[in-house]
């Protein structure tokens, strides 16, 4: 696709502001009749628009009768975000009247677009690689400020040419080989004395440590899933209303009250928590308690974090091991405003009074510490790698240890490592999308919101 645009790519219009009523609005119009169509629906307003020119301007029915006015911004390709002419209408912040003047670009030959099209043409444009586009849609999402600088770097480019750096690398290596297999009698050696190997080495360290942010990268798009549970009455609603900061669940003090999970996320220090709140643990009375606990079952085999809240007033009476080990594990006591049973002494937990609302800060801290984002050195780029670059570079690492293997000195099938490296280089190319991605691209694209 290029920036001059054809029949096969129309100029496209969309609203690109929230669908709500706000002061002002924006529509955004991209291809190679944007200011053709603008012109039209200004009725002939609009004349010989410099890049970057603002100009103050009308849009008209057909009738002639002005349906809003604002102002008009001209951006010519290739300067603009999608690479193509673009113009941007700033009118006023109506839901109807927004409508009505996208309907009189559509109306002047503009066709409707589709979700995340004007940052998929940047992407076919060369504006943005892949990791770029998928961290425009990342920054629109994000919830808190650790996943917001994140989405920065993504859109900076920092993971793009991270991965293209090391394809590049691959790539020098690969030619290595192959001018080895294809002039046996240039005397040129696949090891090179193990020169080879060691570059190889270096791109599976680059792979290696992108997929350590894996975790990370889950988190900050989609919060911890964090399940909180225990007996019934233990103060496990009232922990998840303080959390919040709001009345989100029934607090009472008969047993069973709640029988469903409650969800809500809350953002505590720069975490986006997914809080569960759970049926209490016990033998159910009846069909539904029953389905509630199964319920909070489910959940903990799910959960990345478990806060297991007990009453400290109380006798410690030995409970069932939460989850399959696999997740984060945190005992919480509750109602340490009253007087602390003996049995819970020199226990590992965190006290806490969700009457007198004390030990939270304590709780957040922990939290972090358990979650390991105390000791995240994000330096001065934040990679957070989402699941499809993790599929993408576990294939790569995968090919690159059998290349490593085949170009042992014992090994007797040297040239079968151009395979393994093809494949990690392609691999490592879906990335930015250096390679052929159609598919990939409307998986990707498909996720945008309209305007974007």
């Amino acid at each position: 696709m290029d920036a001059t645009g054809s029949d096969q790519h129309p100029t496209v219009a969309a609203i690109a502001t929230a669908a709500a009523t706000g002061a002002v609005s924006m529509i955004r119009v991209s291809g190679p009749k944007a200011i053709e169509i603008a012109g039209k629906a200004c009725d002939g307003q609009i004349q010989r628009l410099a890049h970057g020119e603002v100009r103050y301007c009308k849009i008209r029915d057909t009738m002639g009768e002005v349906i809003d006015d604002g102002l008009l911004t001209f951006m010519r390709a290739p300067r603009s975000y999608t690479g193509e002419d673009t113009i941007e209408f700033t009118g006023h912040g109506g839901i109807l009247v927004t409508r009505e003047v996208l309907a009189r670009f559509l109306a002047c030959g503009a066709e409707a677009a589709g979700p995340g099209e004007f940052t998929q043409r940047a992407f076919l444009n060369g504006k943005l690689d892949l990791t770029q586009a998928e961290g425009v849609m990342d920054l629109i999402s994000a919830q808190t400020r650790l996943s917001m600088r994140a989405a920065r770097g993504q859109l900076e480019g920092y993971l793009g040419r991270q991965t293209t750096k090391a394809r590049d690398e691959l790539l020098g290596c690969l030619a290595h080989l192959e001018a080895w297999i294809d002039f046996p009698d240039e005397d040129i050696d696949p090891q090179t004395g193990q020169e080879l190997k060691q570059r190889i080495e270096v791109v599976l360290a680059t792979t290696s440590k992108l997929l350590a942010t894996a975790d990370q990268g889950r988190i900050l798009r989609e919060g911890v899933r964090t399940v909180i549970c225990g007996p019934p009455n233990v103060g496990k609603s009232s922990l998840l209303n303080q959390l919040l900061g709001f009345e989100r669940a029934i607090v009472s003090e008969t047993a069973g009250t709640t029988r469903d999970t409650i969800e809500e996320t809350i953002n505590m220090n720069g975490l986006p928590l997914r809080l569960i709140d759970t049926a209490g643990m016990r033998e159910a009375g009846d069909a539904i308690e029953a389905e509630g606990i199964q319920r909070t079952q489910r959940q903990i085999e799910q959960a990345d974090l478990i806060l297991e809240i007990a009453d400290a007033s109380i006798e410690r009476t030995q409970i069932a091991s939460f989850g399959d080990g696999s997740s984060k594990h945190l005992l919480i006591l509750n109602k340490s405003d009253l007087q602390t049973h003996e049995s819970w002494k020199d226990v590992d937990a965190v006290c806490i009074s969700c009457t007198e609302q004390r030990g939270f800060e304590e709780l957040s801290e922990k939290i972090r510490q358990l979650l390991n984002f105390d000791k995240v050195d994000w330096g001065e780029h934040m990679i957070a790698i989402n699941a499809r670059h993790q599929q993408s570079l576990l294939r790569a690492q995968e090919a690159l240890a059998a290349a490593l293997q085949l170009l042992d000195p014992k090994s007797t099938n040297a040239e079968l490592a151009s395979v393994d490296l093809r494949e990690a280089l392609d691999a490592l190319g879906e990335i930015p999308g250096k390679v052929d991605t159609e598919d990939l691209l409307g998986v990707i694209f498909s996720s945008f919101c309209i305007g974007k």
